[in-house]
């Protein structure tokens, strides 16, 4: 295993979400969004604390009317974790949320209208230190651009982000980030790659429209982890037609495979094979269930055999190798004790629990014998 990360990520400026930093050094913040109606504030309230309670970052919220934007400040009074407001032409629907104490502003200014409005946008967000998020989509662009390229290209996202970002550079505004996404994964790499020596703003990744629970999964993996691997990307949205808590648990898993950041249990799991000592499916199904509370960075092997589960358990915070009669567990890349397969799940979900929290006090003492280094939460 690297000793280091290889990842090299690109020099970005940093823009500050509420208490959230996106770019410079920060940790890659993980985003999702309700789809709850914004008007039904006590769905859209709940939804957004079950996001938040899966390990989100920042949640962006729908505002697409006045009555909307009433409702997201009784919203924004009710839960902590820094909420966008996406909009989308209104100026005076970007104002009212501003006042009402929204984090970040999800609107394109080349499509606000006259430069008036544009500008008591730009005012109003420079005055309450609101960043602003140019999202450009390869579904919704300029009439102009689709008849100069003919039809949705890497080339025509980058120039229409560049208008925008040209808009806020002549009012003299850098508070903003930027996505370019497309449903195509290669459409999406190449937009990136080329706005990515063009300007030093924050990138926000993801594949927008990517698909159900399963296939959305994989083309996420493949399209952000690949930008990620380039070292591009500050904040990011897995977008999948599912729960809204399964983007955060899969934006998760994606930074955690990369060594990104961690949060809760790196399972590493075998796929099973004649030789495993015990059910590994239904033993890893129970425990990912059980366990998914747990926050605490931790790494668990579980092999059903001992052809690879020794190696892999020396290396892991805990380990279980398949043996006969009694599996093996590890702990800290040293045996342990034996379990029995007649009560393994429950032995280990108890074995698990009780390194998670000694780790978890073990962090807590460090941080407060060293309290002029602030420590990230979960990172």
């Amino acid at each position: 295993m690297f000793a280091e990360n290889p990842i090299k990520r690109r020099k970005s400026r940093q823009v500050m979400v509420g208490d959230v930093a996106v770019g410079g050094d920060a940790p890659i913040a993980i985003q999702s969004m309700t789809n709850t109606d914004t008007c039904d504030v006590a769905a859209t309230v709940a939804q957004i604390q079950a996001i938040s309670d899966a390990g989100a970052d920042i949640v962006r919220v729908s505002v697409p009317t006045m009555d909307a934007a009433d409702a997201f400040g009784l919203i924004r009074q009710q839960v902590a974790v820094p909420l966008v407001a996406d909009i989308h032409f209104d100026h005076k629907i970007a104002l009212r949320v501003a006042d009402l104490g929204v984090d970040c502003l999800r609107i394109n200014p080349g499509n606000i209208g006259r430069d008036d409005r544009v500008r008591a946008v730009v005012e109003k967000a420079r005055d309450l230190n609101i960043p602003i998020r140019i999202g450009v989509n390869a579904g919704s662009l300029g009439k102009d651009l689709e008849r100069k390229y003919g039809e949705p290209s890497p080339e025509a996202m980058v120039e229409s982000a560049l208008r925008h970002i040209d808009i806020l550079d002549k009012m003299n505004f850098d508070n903003f980030k930027l996505s370019l996404k497309a449903s195509d994964i290669f459409m999406t790499l190449a937009a990136y790659r080329l706005i990515a020596d063009q300007t030093d703003c924050p990138l926000h990744l993801g594949i927008t429209e990517a698909g159900g629970l399963r296939a959305g999964t994989v083309k996420s993996a493949v399209g952000i982890g690949a930008l990620l691997l380039d070292g591009i990307g500050d904040t990011l949205r897995v977008s999948l037609a599912a729960d809204p808590v399964e983007e955060i648990k899969v934006g998760w898993d994606l930074l955690k495979s990369l060594r990104l950041r961690s949060k809760g249990i790196n399972f590493i799991a075998c796929p099973s094979c004649s030789r495993q000592n015990f059910d590994v499916i239904k033993t890893m199904e129970a425990l990912e269930n059980r366990l998914d509370d747990i926050r605490e960075p931790m790494d668990v092997a579980v092999i059903g055999c001992i052809v690879n589960g020794p190696g892999e358990a020396k290396v892991a915070d805990m380990g279980l190798t398949g043996g006969t009669p009694k599996n093996l567990l590890y702990i800290d890349g040293k045996p342990f004790t034996k379990i029995k397969p007649d009560n393994l799940i429950e032995d280990l979900e108890q074995a698990i629990r009780a390194k998670a929290e000694e780790k978890s006090l073990a962090r807590e003492q460090l941080i407060a014998s060293d309290t002029a280094t602030p420590k990230l939460k979960n990172d």
